[in-house]
């Protein structure tokens, strides 16, 4: 898989990264027990800070989509949602998607459509 970042964009590059990644495994670019690139390698490939990438693989571990080992790195993991944490994150960004949407006249049809492709486009 082919990570990009925009230097130039106002979002964070850490988010970048974690969004990047995240989409990744959803696609299945990224394999369940699979090897993520070293904090070091990443940064290099990249060319942003140690820090940056450290940062991004930090959110990873704490939203439960990888897990850390000092001898084997990152990799991916089978992430759940036993507490409803994350079902209750995603209700208050769709609340909030759908709003924007509805206040620039998106049609409800046409915003399922984009759920719908949205949607698809992670199946592989």
């Amino acid at each position: 898989m082919i990570l990009r970042v925009d230097l130039a964009s106002q979002v964070p590059i850490y988010v970048q990264l974690r969004n990047e990644i995240v989409r990744g495994i959803a696609r299945g670019e990224f394999a369940l027990g699979e090897s993520l690139p070293t904090v070091r390698q990443l940064a290099a490939d990249l060319g942003v800070n140690t820090m940056t990438v450290s940062k991004a693989y930090q959110a990873l571990k704490a939203e439960g989509f990888i897990e850390t080992d000092r001898r084997h790195g990152a990799t991916v993991c089978r992430s759940g949602d036993p507490n409803g944490v994350f079902r209750e994150k995603l209700a208050g960004e769709l609340e909030l998607l759908i709003a924007e949407a509805k206040l620039k006249g998106v049609p409800r049809e046409e915003f399922y459509a984009l759920c719908t492709a949205a949607f698809a486009g992670m199946e592989g």
